[in-house]
């Protein structure tokens, strides 16, 4: 039985977390995604930092291929102490 999604895959999807400034976030991210889909590479990430400068978003886009596979990502990124929001 296969679960439902809205998507098709496999698909070009960005995954967006965001933590405090005072870290190496984006170094984190990076390293938690590619350990489930390590065709990334430096085109396929946006850093941004809040207005304030307190936070730091990063965006990274990745070629889905399950839903299991943005499920485990997600799970991994929102687990980590560190990073405050994962969308």
């Amino acid at each position: 039985m296969s679960e439902e999604t809205l998507f098709e895959f496999p698909c070009q999807f960005p995954i967006k977390a965001m933590g405090k400034i005072d870290i190496e976030l984006d170094l984190l991210v990076i390293e938690i995604i590619r350990r489930h889909a390590p065709d990334i590479n430096h085109q396929s990430v946006k850093i941004r930092p809040s207005k304030d400068g307190n936070y730091l978003a990063v965006t990274v886009t990745i070629n889905a291929t399950s839903k299991q596979q943005l499920d485990a990502i997600y799970q991994e990124l929102t687990d980590h102490p560190k990073v405050l929001v994962a969308l």
